[in-house]
């Protein structure tokens, strides 16, 4: 899910857009988790990343703070909150924010008050604003079901069994859950005490996180998945402390670790990530990237064609390249004219796409009689059949303002070729302007470590057998839950299932 600021969306632009080089996985640092799966794979995290070089705790050079500088500030030195929508800047590297506190995920009390590595430890430790974090207490992470305290970020109060716990935004879910995967495996070692604890933890080195929980927060990261700010965080405390997030940096790992893919074993060459991984190779698979991006200004026509129906008389050209408006869709000519007459774009290739988006920018004027929708319409052209998108962001239809027409899902037709056709009509009484000035479609790569096969092969599995399924990220599926692109392995052959419902 995307972080969004209470201010505007531009500072976390500003953050996203911020020059740091994202920072590379040395070679070899997870070579030893290949092969393992279930405890001994986590036994095999936490022996790569229970030594940490930790800062002092507090303020002042080479402590906390300096490091919440690197860590957790914007391009315009604004504190990132995560456990409250309020507004504070840094002053001088390395000195304490006021009205904030440093905030321990996992409270000191629950492994006894000693102020030891995991006490400092950068991976456990967020700038807080002060109040949420004296009502949070040193409650566990949960879901609030009946809520005593919300500042509009952290909720506190009653939950499962009846324990007192805390619950962050669901822009944050992800993050802390997380976190709290790592501080479980990074100190699995620790004896567990106290009442909040040891409803959260148990004692040994697996599972360590009860079963409530890491089932939770599995859930709460699919949800809010790793962004790239998650990775940048990952990479600014590794560079200072020498150790990483390996939930972060393969953010299915919990699966081989907990969840579903626990008899499974892991192969960090062959997985998602979400950094580069020297000695692996691949992105992760969440990185959305554009596969159709064209500004349609300077009478750039983006290969597309223009279908005409129907044109008040011979010779008239509806849809017209405009140098300062882009493509310009109207059949007014001294009144209003009948008309029908479709702008296509070039075939869009969505093979080898999980998920793919469209959105556009576009005016409409003169349309006063009428909603947009009834006289226009956006359209999806995929294997010799015209399917009309909803869900459509349009103007009010009587200005020159350009909108968003908002992200429109086109996971239906992944897997395929398809284009998309800006279809305009009018009448007699009523002829309108429609301009495309800007459009993209962007989508999210099919993870290189699942081996696909052509959509069009004939063959197909024989499901009166046994088979396996597993998600586009490798990990193993028993049931099908959601919609996207399946894989179905049987008899060493695999193919690639879209389901649409």
């Amino acid at each position: 899910m995307k972080k969004i600021f209470l201010r505007t969306d531009i500072m976390l632009l500003m953050l996203l857009m911020a020059q740091a080089a994202v920072a590379q996985i040395p070679d070899g640092y997870y070579t030893s988790l290949k092969g393992k799966k279930g405890a001994e794979l986590k036994t095999a995290v936490h022996n790569i990343i229970k030594d940490a070089t930790v800062l002092d705790y507090g303020s002042g050079r080479g402590s906390t703070w300096e490091g919440f500088y690197s860590t957790d500030r914007t391009d315009d030195n604004m504190v990132i909150d995560r456990y409250s929508n309020d507004e504070r800047y840094f002053g001088s590297k390395g000195s304490s924010v006021g009205g904030m506190n440093i905030e321990h995920s996992f409270p000191k009390s629950w492994w006894g008050g000693s102020q030891n590595q995991a006490y400092k430890d950068l991976y456990n430790l967020m700038p807080s604003e002060q109040k949420i974090n004296s009502s949070k207490s040193n409650y566990p992470m949960g879901k609030v079901t009946d809520v005593r305290t919300d500042n509009g970020c952290t909720k506190i109060g009653t939950g499962i069994n009846g324990y007192q716990l805390w619950e962050p935004a669901d822009k944050w879910k992800g993050d802390f859950a997380r976190g709290y995967m790592y501080m479980a495996t990074a100190y699995q070692n620790f004896t567990w005490s106290g009442t909040q604890a040891l409803q959260i933890l148990q004692q040994g080195d697996y599972p360590t996180l009860k079963p409530w929980a890491y089932t939770l927060y599995i859930e709460w990261a699919r949800v809010d998945k790793v962004d790239e700010m998650e990775v940048r965080r990952n990479d600014a405390v590794c560079k200072i402390q020498g150790n990483r997030n390996p939930y972060v940096d393969f953010p299915n790992l919990m699966e081989y670790v907990w969840g579903d893919s626990t008899d499974i074993a892991f192969d960090p060459d062959k997985t998602e990530k979400s950094s580069d991984y020297v000695g692996g190779g691949g992105t992760y698979p969440g990185d959305e990237e554009d596969i159709y991006k064209e500004d349609f200004t300077g009478n750039n026509e983006g290969n597309c064609t223009v279908v005409n129906t129907d044109v008040p008389n011979s010779g008239f050209i509806v849809w017209q390249s405009d140098p300062l408006y882009g493509w310009k869709g109207t059949a007014f000519k001294g009144g209003a004219n009948k008309a029908d007459a479709t702008l296509y774009t070039p075939e869009i290739d969505l093979n080898g796409y999980s998920t793919a988006i469209l959105s556009f920018s576009h005016a409409v004027n003169f349309c006063t009689t009428a909603q947009p929708s009834d006289v226009l319409a956006v359209e999806v052209v995929c294997d010799d059949r015209t399917t009309v998108l909803q869900g459509i962001k349009w103007p009010k239809g009587t200005s020159w303002t350009f909108n968003d027409s908002g992200d429109i899902p086109l996971d239906d037709f992944v897997g395929k070729k398809i284009k998309i056709a800006f279809h305009y009509t009018s009448t007699a009484a009523e002829a309108s302007t429609w301009e495309i000035k800007t459009m993209s479609v962007r989508g999210k790569k099919i993870p290189t470590d699942v081996a696909l096969p052509s959509v069009s092969s004939p063959s197909k599995p024989d499901f009166t057998r046994p088979y396996e399924m597993y998600t586009t990220a490798g990990c193993r599926i028993s049931s099908i839950t959601s919609r996207g692109i399946v894989i179905i392995r049987q008899d060493g052959k695999t193919w690639k299932f879209v389901v649409n419902k």
